[in-house]
């Protein structure tokens, strides 16, 4: 009887297992190779997925709050065309203009409380939302000016004080934000209505109140003016000493 020898016995086993080990060698890469190009692509947002993105993203600009806003800045045109159309001084468009006015108003107090209730705030809305303000302000102004229904004087202080406190709004705002004041929304208010009863074609009693309404507007637009000045300057000032206390510090 013929026997196969141990050694060789041996050697064929151990061959076997040389290749069952480098199989399941290369079943274990193949594995981890797959396994890796799965984590890959699960970890890689698609091309898709970014484009859907930045349109959510862009489409958080078209919130309620920035449509009022982008609504007040074009009634101004409109308003300007309604308030000098037929020479200015037709009662009937001087009343359209005020509609458009009143809702550039309306929308004024409603935009910011949305935005800031239902966390709709955006770098658009901070910049439009005041050049909204004052556009429609200014322009009711100058137009009552230019039709000579309001003295210039009144015009150059309000406009001056509106420009020229958002001037320096920006000067101080590495101290620190002026936050606004009960008085400043009054004066709002009243600036609102003594030029919207102005708008409208008034006589007798009314146009002297109207020009009481104007009149209590300038005054607060003056002091609140002052108030917000005096405010910019403590501002700066706890700021400079803050930056000073700091630097101090830091060199001890």
């Amino acid at each position: 009887m013929t026997g196969v020898p141990a050694s060789a016995a041996g050697g064929s086993s151990g061959a076997h297992g040389a290749r069952g080990s480098a199989a399941a060698a290369d079943g274990a890469r193949t594995e981890v190779s797959d396994s890796a190009a799965d984590s890959e692509d699960g970890g890689r947002t698609p091309r898709g997925g970014k484009i859907a993105a930045a349109a959510v993203n862009q489409a958080s600009v078209w919130n309620v709050a920035n449509l009022l806003t982008m609504l007040r800045l074009l009634l101004v045109p409109g308003f300007v065309a309604l308030m000098l159309a037929n020479g200015g001084y037709d009662p009937a468009w001087r009343s359209l203009a005020w509609a458009a006015f009143a809702v550039a108003m309306i929308t004024d107090l409603f935009d910011g409380h949305l935005a800031r209730t239902y966390n709709l705030v955006t770098d658009f809305g901070k910049i439009a939302d005041p050049i909204a303000d004052k556009a429609i302000m200014g322009a009711a102004l100058v137009c009552l000016s230019g039709l000579g229904d309001l003295p210039w004087w009144v015009t150059a202080v309000i406009l001056g004080r509106e420009l020229g406190i958002t001037l320096l709004r920006f000067l101080v705002i590495r101290y620190g934000v002026i936050p606004a004041s009960r008085g400043g929304k009054l004066k709002t208010l009243t600036q609102g209505v003594a030029v919207g009863m102005y708008v409208l074609a008034l006589t007798g009693w009314l146009a002297t109140l109207r020009f009481w309404v104007m009149a209590a507007a300038v005054v607060l637009t003056v002091v609140t003016g002052l108030d917000y000045v005096r405010q910019a300057i403590v501002l700066r000032r706890q700021g400079i000493a803050e930056r000073a206390a700091a630097l101090e510090e830091k060199e001890a």
